[in-house]
C-alpha cells in the first residue's frame, strides 16, 4: 500500500530562487493528481486542492477536521477567472477587485450554477481571492482555482511557517511549499457582494476606511447596523452551533460580531 514519502520530505524549499520551480511542479503535479497541498499566501499559509475536484477538497476538510457547514474560499490567479466561477457580479464588486486584488479582501459572490464543483454547504455562494504572493500566484496559474483554507487543525492557530503547518496537518498533505515566515498578522476582510450593496462580513487587513474610499456613494452596510435582533452563535464564531451567513467563509476566524439577517439572500433555482 503506497504511503508516500515521509512527512519531512514534503517540505519543499521556495525561499532560493534556484529550487523554486522545481518546488512549484512538484506542487502542480500533486494538485492536479487530486492531492492536498500546503502554500504561502500574503496573510498566513493556506491548506487547499483543486476546486474542481471533490474529493480533494473534501481531503482537504478532512485534514483540518472541519464539516461541510464551513466551506473553503476559493484563490484565484487573476480577476478575469472571476467570470467563469461567479454570476451577477455588482460592478461595485469589480471596482473594489480592480483596487484591491492581488490583496486581503475576500468577495463572496453568486456561484456560477453550471459548475460541477462542491465546495460544501455554500448556499449558492463562492468566496473568491486573489493573493499577494508571488508563490502562490504562481501555482494558482499552473492548476487554476483552488479551495484554500488556513494551514492548521480547526481550533489551533493558523500556520505562518511551512513547518508549523507540517506539525498541524503531518502526512494529510503531499507537498508543503515553505517560503519563510508569514508574519502579516490580520487575515482577509471579507465582503457580502451578493446584493445592491456590499455587507461586511468580517474585518480584516483591508480597513474598513479603505473599502468606504473607493465606493463612491455605494453604501458599504456593516454588521449590526440594519437588524438590531440578530443574535451571534451561541457556541462562538459562525459555523461553531446556528447556522449563520458567516458559515459561507467558515475557514477563516471571523471578528466576532453579529452579522445581519439581511447580509445574505437566500437563492430561488
Amino acid at each position: 500500500m503506497p504511503v508516500g514519502p515521509p512527512v519531512q520530505d514534503r517540505l519543499l524549499d521556495c525561499t532560493d530562487p534556484r529550487t523554486r520551480q522545481q518546488a512549484l511542479d512538484r506542487a502542480a503535479e500533486a494538485v492536479r493528481a487530486g492531492k492536498v497541498v500546503v502554500l504561502p499566501t500574503d496573510t498566513v499559509y493556506g491548506v487547499g486542492a483543486d476546486a474542481f475536484d471533490v474529493v480533494a477538497v473534501a481531503m482537504v476538510l478532512a485534514a483540518k477536521h472541519r464539516g461541510r457547514e464551513m466551506p473553503p474560499p476559493v484563490l484565484v490567479p487573476d480577476p478575469r477567472t472571476v467570470e467563469g466561477l461567479a454570476v451577477d457580479v455588482p460592478m461595485y464588486a469589480r471596482i473594489l477587485m480592480r483596487h484591491f486584488w492581488p490583496g486581503p479582501l475576500t468577495l463572496v459572490l453568486r456561484a456560477q450554477p453550471s459548475l460541477r464543483w462542491d465546495l460544501g454547504e455554500t448556499n449558492g455562494t463562492v468566496a473568491l481571492r486573489m493573493p499577494d504572493d508571488e508563490v502562490a500566484l504562481s501555482l494558482l496559474a499552473e492548476v487554476g482555482p483552488m479551495a484554500v483554507t488556513s494551514a492548521n487543525v480547526t481550533g489551533s492557530p493558523a500556520a505562518t511557517t511551512g513547518t508549523e503547518a507540517v506539525e498541524q496537518l503531518g502526512a494529510a498533505v503531499a507537498v508543503y511549499l515553505d517560503d519563510g515566515p508569514r508574519t502579516g498578522g490580520l487575515p482577509s476582510t471579507i465582503l457580502d457582494c451578493t446584493g445592491e450593496e456590499p455587507g461586511l462580513l468580517r474585518t480584516g487587513a483591508l480597513s474598513v476606511e479603505d473599502v468606504r474610499a473607493v465606493l463612491g456613494t455605494t453604501r458599504l452596510r456593516e454588521p449590526g447596523e440594519v437588524d438590531a435582533e440578530v443574535e451571534e452563535a451561541p457556541d462562538g464564531p459562525a459555523g461553531q452551533g446556528t447556522a449563520g451567513p458567516a458559515d459561507l467563509v467558515g475557514s477563516v476566524s471571523p471578528s466576532g460580531v453579529a452579522v445581519p439577517a439581511t447580509a445574505f439572500r437566500t437563492l430561488s433555482r
